[in-house]
């Protein structure tokens, strides 16, 4: 599975949606993803890529890890992979 495949299948499962009905354009917002389910979603990304993400729950919008959309947590989830690898 990509990670693009499992990245999605993630925010899917915290936003009780189908795989199917999240695109790489998609928001968290736009998936109805909260701030608790924003923190439930990084968690699972750090356990699955066996990662550590520079995210600050606190002050979500001054972190290191673009959470804009889809496309960009998997941007940055396959760089840290390089950096962290």
């Amino acid at each position: 599975m990509s990670t693009q495949d499992q990245v999605i299948s993630i925010i899917a499962e915290h936003a009780v949606l189908d795989p199917a009905d999240v695109s790489v354009s998609s928001t968290l917002e736009e998936l109805g993803i909260d701030s608790l389910g924003l923190v439930e979603c990084i968690f699972a990304i750090e356990e699955t890529f066996d990662i550590t993400v520079p995210f600050n729950a606190n002050n979500p919008t001054e972190s290191d890890f673009d959470i804009s959309s889809v496309a960009s947590i998997v941007e940055g989830i396959t760089r840290l992979q390089k950096e962290q690898g």
